[in-house]
C-alpha cells in the first residue's frame, strides 16, 4: 500500500466524520420545519408540490395510514416504470432505437428501482433509452430514497413524540427530502462529474475508429445526472454495463472518491439528524460510531485479504478485475462502501475479489444493509438492533427494557424480529433452492464454492436492497427475474411494515423519567452489546452458508485449487 492510498483512506473518513454534523444539522432544520438555508431558493417547488397534488401539509396521520400512504405512491411508481419498459420502443428519446424490455426483466427493474435495490440484469446503453433512463429509473432514484428518509422520520417521531397517534404526514416528508437534499446535492455533485469527464447529453451513438483499425460503438446520454443520484440516494446501479468501472461514469481518480464519499454523505449525516431529531446527540454518536466500527472492521480485513501474496497468483497483489486507475485501495475502499451503504454500484468486478474480500461484501449485505446502509432505510434497521439489543440487556437484568425513556414491550420485540428474519429466510431459502434446480444451475459462470458463492451473493443482494453482483452470474432469467424481484420486495416492505408498526406502537407511550436503574444506549458499553448483537445474529444465521461458499473457495485456493 502506498502514501497516497493512505491519504486517500485518512482524507475520505476524516471527510465523513466532519461533514456528518453539518449535513445532519441541516437536515434537522428540514425536517423538523425550521428555517433553513435552501428554503427561499426551493421553498417555491415545495409549495407548488402540496397546491398540484392537493397535499395538506398541516394535516397528519397515524402509522396505518401513513405507511398506505407509502405503499400506494410505490405501487404507482412500479406500475408506471413497468409499462414505459414494454412500450419503450414507441416512445421519444431512444435514439439507438432500442426494442421493449421483456415482461419478466421489466418487472425485476421495476420492483428494483421501486424498492431503492437498483439489480440490473441487463446492459443499460444496450437495453433502456434514454426516456426511461431519465423518467423511469432517475426519478425512482429520488423517490426511492425520499422513501427511506420518510419512514425514518416517522420512526424518530414514534421514539420522541409521546401520547398521541400522529407520525407526520407522508407527503410533506417525501416532499421535503426530494426538493431540499436529493435534489440540491445531486445538482451539485452532476456539474462536478460533468466537469470530471462523466458524459451528460442526448447526442446518439457515436461511431469511431480505434487505433488498431476497427470501429467501435461508443455509447452517450445523461448519465452524469443519473450517476450523482444514483449515488446519493444509495441506489447503485449502471448507465453503462460496466457501471462505475467506466470511464463515461466514472473516469477519474477524483471523481471516484467523489462518489464514494456521496455514498455515504447522507446516511451519515442521518444519524446526526436522529440524534438532534430525538433530543439527544450523543445518541447519534453512538448510532455513527457502531456503523463505522463495522465498516473499518469490513475494510480493513478485505485490503488486508487483497494486498495478501498467494503463489496460486504468483505471490502478486489481486488486480483482476480492478481499474488500473483506481488500484486495490480505491476498489476495495469502494466495495467495502457500497455493500455496506446498500448501493449497488461497483468500480470493480466483485467476482475477482479474494474470497474474503467477497466474504467481507456478502456479510455487510446479510447483516442488514445497517452500516450506514440505504439512505433512512441503514438507520431504521439499525434502531432494530438496538430494540433487541436494549431487549436481551433487560432480560440479563431483571429489568423492563426501555428505549429513549419509553418501555420496550412484546409488540415492539415481535416486530423487530418480523424486520429482521424476514431477508434472512429469503436469502437462505431462494439460495437453496437456486442450487438444486436447473433454471438456478443454468446461469452460474463458475463451479464449486465461488459458483455457489455467486448464487448467495445475488440473493443476499437482493433481500438487502443493495443491487451489486458477483458478476458471474447471469441473472436476466425468468427464474431470477422473478426470484429476485419477490425477495426484494419482501426485503424493503417486510422491514419497512414492522418498523411502522412499531413507530405507531411507540408514539402512543409516556415517557419514563430517568433513574439510577436505567440502562444507558449512548455509552461504549452499549456500543459494544449492540455490535455484539449484530455479529451474532448474523454469523449465527449465515455462516453455515458462508462456509460452503467463501470459506471453502479460500481453504482451497490455499492448497492451489480455484475456480
Amino acid at each position: 500500500m502506498t502514501f497516497h492510498d493512505i491519504f486517500q483512506l485518512i482524507l475520505f473518513f476524516v471527510l465523513l466524520i466532519g461533514l456528518t454534523p453539518v449535513l445532519g444539522s441541516y437536515m434537522s432544520s428540514v425536517f423538523s420545519g425550521e428555517r433553513h438555508l435552501l428554503r427561499p431558493v426551493f421553498g417555491w417547488l415545495e409549495r407548488l408540490t402540496y397546491r398540484f397534488s392537493g397535499v395538506d401539509p398541516e394535516e397528519e396521520s397515524n402509522w396505518k395510514s401513513y405507511t398506505f400512504c407509502l405503499l400506494v405512491f410505490n405501487l404507482t411508481g412500479f406500475l408506471f416504470l413497468f409499462l414505459i419498459q414494454v412500450i419503450q420502443s414507441r416512445l421519444p428519446l431512444n435514439p439507438a432505437k432500442l426494442p421493449d424490455v421483456s415482461w419478466h426483466s421489466a418487472f425485476n427493474t421495476s420492483v428494483s428501482f421501486m424498492t431503492n435495490t437498483n439489480w440490473q440484469g441487463y446492459a443499460g446503453e444496450t437495453t433502456l433509452g434514454y426516456f426511461v433512463q431519465m423518467v423511469g429509473l432517475t426519478v425512482q432514484n429520488f423517490v426511492s430514497a425520499a422513501t427511506g428518509i420518510a419512514v425514518l422520520l416517522a420512526l424518530i417521531r414514534g421514539v420522541s413524540r409521546k401520547s398521541t397517534e400522529l407520525l407526520g404526514n407522508f407527503w410533506v416528508d417525501l416532499t421535503r427530502s426530494t426538493v431540499y437534499v436529493l435534489l440540491p446535492l445531486s445538482i451539485l455533485l452532476s456539474v462536478a462529474l460533468a466537469g470530471q469527464g462523466v458524459v451528460q447529453n442526448f447526442k446518439t451513438y457515436d461511431t469511431v475508429q480505434t487505433l488498431q483499425g476497427t470501429t467501435q460503438v461508443l455509447p452517450m446520454g445523461p448519465a452524469a445526472s443519473q450517476i450523482a443520484i444514483k449515488q446519493l440516494g444509495t441506489n447503485g446501479g449502471g448507465f453503462f454495463n460496466a457501471n462505475s468501472a467506466h470511464p463515461f461514469e466514472n473516469p477519474t481518480p477524483f471523481s471516484n472518491f467523489l462518489e464514494m464519499l456521496a455514498i455515504l454523505l447522507i446516511p451519515a449525516g442521518l444519524t446526526y439528524t436522529y440524534g438532534k431529531m430525538i433530543g439527544s446527540a450523543r445518541q447519534g454518536w453512538t448510532i455513527f460510531s457502531v456503523m463505522l466500527i463495522l465498516l473499518l472492521t469490513g475494510l480493513g480485513i478485505s485490503l488486508y485479504a487483497e494486498y495478501s501474496t498467494n503463489p496460486v497468483f504468483g505471490n502478486l497483489p489481486l488486480m483482476e478485475g480492478k481499474e488500473t486507475r483506481f488500484g486495490i485501495t480505491g476498489s476495495i475502499l469502494w466495495s467495502t462502501i457500497t455493500t455496506a451503504a446498500s448501493n449497488g454500484s461497483v468500480n470493480a468486478m466483485h467476482d475477482s475479489l479474494s474470497p474474503i474480500s467477497g466474504m467481507i461484501a456478502m456479510i455487510n449485505l446479510m447483516l442488514g444493509e445497517i452500516i450506514f446502509g440505504g439512505v433512512g432505510a441503514g438507520l431504521y434497521g439499525m434502531v432494530i438492533f438496538i430494540i433487541l439489543t436494549v431487549f436481551i440487556a433487560g432480560l440479563m437484568v431483571g429489568r423492563t427494557p426501555e428505549y429513549m425513556g419509553k418501555k420496550i414491550g412484546a409488540f415492539e420485540v415481535q416486530m423487530a424480529m418480523i424486520a429482521v428474519l424476514a431477508p434472512n429466510i429469503i436469502i437462505l431459502v431462494f439460495t437453496a433452492w437456486a442450487s438444486v434446480c436447473q433454471p438456478g444451475l443454468s446461469s452460474l459462470g463458475n463451479s464449486g464454492p465461488h459458483g455457489f458463492s455467486e448464487i448467495l451473493y445475488a440473493f443476499s443482494s437482493a433481500a438487502g436492497n443493495n443491487g451489486s453482483a458477483f458478476a458471474g452470474l447471469n441473472a436476466n432469467t425468468v427464474f431470477y427475474n422473478l426470484t429476485l424481484g419477490v425477495g426484494m420486495l419482501v426485503g424493503r416492505f417486510g422491514i419497512i411494515i414492522p418498523v411502522m408498526a412499531i413507530a405507531g406502537s411507540m408514539v402512543k407511550k409516556k415517557v419514563t423519567p430517568v433513574s439510577t436503574g436505567t440502562f444507558r444506549t449512548d455509552n461504549w458499553l452499549f456500543i459494544g452489546l449492540l455490535i455484539a448483537v449484530i455479529l451474532i445474529i448474523g454469523g449465527l444465521t449465515h455462516f453455515p452458508a458462508l462456509a460452503l461458499g467463501p470459506v471453502a473457495e479460500q481453504l482451497l485456493m490455499n492448497h492451489g485449487v480455484t475456480f
